[in-house]
């Protein structure tokens, strides 16, 4: 695990080290041109942000993730995640203009064609041609990057959909169900907005409501300030959640097993006090008269490196002849690698997890994220045959604290017979 650790750190400060070289040979112009005081200042900035970021690197992943229980260090990883994107976009724009004044060089080389020039015959110096526009061109990525802390984070937008399903009681005809996905509690949050998103899905008034994971980060604790904000989160058929892959505390190191296993002991009490029916790898019925429709909440799911705890044949089991089953399971992939080849009678999964990357482009009928190059489902409502998946976009950001393009999402489902 520490060699592991030690490897990313290692491949990380190569990256970093890489970037901040050609960003200094990109802005060297400009600063040989300064005073020789302001250009030793400018000079020892950019060493000290190339050190700063390996050394918070380096203690991020072999300290205790910066203690992430303090909102401050959540800020300060965001701010370097915006100078490195910011630096990059930069850069490329240099190497591909390298890339293609290296293909003109040698088609000159092999037509004897003179090189370009400036209106009064003089070369066009790299500085002159690229350098300026590269710099201009990393102001995107930043400028997006704070809109998006600033105003995408809290962005909640109801998003609607209607469902018909032929099997559906007369009973349960009409029924709103709400969804809320990925909270991710953390201390970087701006608390009233985050109320604010609360009061939004409340005034909706679903009938009953499903959380489908990820309640915190990385340990417990961080829900403590947020339990007097979600426990608003009310329905009169109830509010059903499971459990997220990061809900079990596995992305930090624990100074014991024990000490991880109270972390899980705590969630467990939060739940509880938040009012939520947490549903282990188990089932409950919403009845109305000799009606009847099933909820079924599994441990997390996933494929690849994501913890495998959910079990659908202990949630599925008894409820064999509901006429309509609806499962609560954080991770997309869920549905295509057990859900669907396995449990066909399964009419409806939700889930979240992808935060549809918190980046993207949603025009029309024009959807993209770097999500899709991970999740086949990522965003919004999937059908195959007669089953359905929807994948909520997330309430919170992990990692970085802010949204672009892909606002935080609170859904309203409305069932109907047909």
């Amino acid at each position: 695990m520490l060699q592991s650790k030690v490897f990313i750190v290692f491949v990380t400060a190569l990256i970093v080290l890489f970037i901040d070289f050609n960003f200094f040979d990109l802005v060297r112009p400009f600063v040989n041109k300064l005073h020789k005081y302001a250009k030793g200042v400018v000079i020892l900035l950019l060493v000290s942000v190339t050190l700063f970021t390996v050394g918070t690197v380096s203690w991020y992943y072999l300290a205790d993730r910066l203690n992430i229980h303090i909102g401050i260090n959540l800020w300060i990883m965001t701010i370097l995640m915006i100078v490195y994107f910011t630096k990059t976009v930069s850069i490329f724009v240099v190497l591909l203009d390298d890339m293609r004044r290296g293909i003109k060089k040698v088609i000159q080389s092999i037509g004897g064609k003179n090189q370009e020039k400036l209106a009064n015959g003089q070369p066009i110096t790299r500085s002159q041609f690229i350098r300026k526009p590269a710099l201009a061109a990393g102001a995107i990525p930043l400028t997006t990057s704070v809109f998006g802390i600033t105003r995408g984070t809290y962005d909640y937008r109801i998003r609607k959909r209607t469902i018909y399903l032929p099997n559906l009681p007369q009973a349960f005809d009409g029924i709103r169900i709400g969804q809320i996905s990925d909270i991710h509690c953390n201390p970087g949050y701006y608390k009233v907005a985050i109320q604010g998103g609360v009061d939004l899905l409340m005034a909706e008034k679903p009938d009953v409501i499903f959380f489908t994971g990820d309640l915190v980060n990385y340990r417990t604790s961080e829900a403590k300030e947020y339990i007097n904000i979600f426990n608003k989160v009310r329905a009169p058929r109830g509010v059903y959640s499971v459990t997220g892959n990061h809900d079990y505390g596995n992305y930090i190191s624990w100074p014991t097993e024990e000490s991880k296993a109270k972390n899980f002991r705590d969630f467990l009490e939060a739940h509880k006090e938040l009012g939520y029916d947490l549903l282990m790898n188990e089932h409950r019925f919403l009845e109305e008269g000799p009606d009847r429709i099933a909820i079924l909440g599994i441990e997390n799911w996933g494929k690849g490196r994501f913890p495998k705890y959910g079990r659908l044949d202990l949630a599925h089991k008894g409820t064999e002849d509901t006429p309509v089953k609806l499962l609560l399971s954080h991770d997309p992939s869920h549905w295509d690698l057990q859900v669907r080849p396995e449990y066909k009678d399964i009419d409806i999964m939700f889930a979240g997890h992808t935060h549809g990357f918190q980046m993207g482009i949603e025009v029309g009928n024009v959807k993209w994220s770097p999500a899709q190059y991970s999740y086949k489902q990522w965003a919004d409502l999937y059908r195959e045959g007669n089953q359905y998946l929807y994948v909520n976009r997330g309430y919170g950001c992990i990692g970085f604290l802010g949204r672009i393009g892909m606002p935080p999402e609170l859904t309203i489902f409305e069932l109907k017979r047909g």
